[in-house]
């Protein structure tokens, strides 16, 4: 059993600060910045890839409303809402999550860097991507 589904079934304590039949949001022991909040679901999904349409659009609100409150009560000036999907994108945990990281200013210990990559093809790109149906 994974750590997150030992915090759910409360074998393991956590510093929960909403909980509902269908999430949980507690913080992140590691506080990258005062507040780090990570908002899972009760049933485990490996990834975000896998988690199921009604699980994510309820976790999804519920990261939101959760992240103006962390933004409100920590006078936050900003907020980085990511998850990650496998170990080569910086998952470390195998249980689906969202971390709610309030940003106070650009020296704080959150860094998220973005590089631009080899030159691509752009016309390639979107022959090989174009979604022509409407997705569900």
């Amino acid at each position: 059993m994974c750590i997150f589904c030992k915090i759910i079934n409360k074998e393991i304590p956590s510093y929960c600060i909403y909980e509902d039949d269908l999430v949980m949001a507690f913080l992140d022991i590691s506080q990258v910045t005062k507040g780090h909040t990570l908002v899972i679901p009760k049933k485990h999904y490996k990834n975000f890839l896998e988690c199921d349409n009604e699980t994510l659009s309820h976790l999804m609100n519920i990261a939101q409303s959760l992240a103006n409150m962390l933004t409100e009560k920590l006078h936050a000036k900003g907020m980085n809402i990511l998850t990650n999907v496998n170990e080569v994108a910086g998952q470390t945990v195998d249980h689906f999550h969202v971390h709610l990281i309030p940003r106070y200013n650009k020296e704080d210990a959150c860094i998220i860097q973005f590089n631009e990559s080899e030159k691509q093809d752009f016309d390639d790109l979107t022959r090989l991507l174009k979604v022509e149906k409407k997705i569900n």
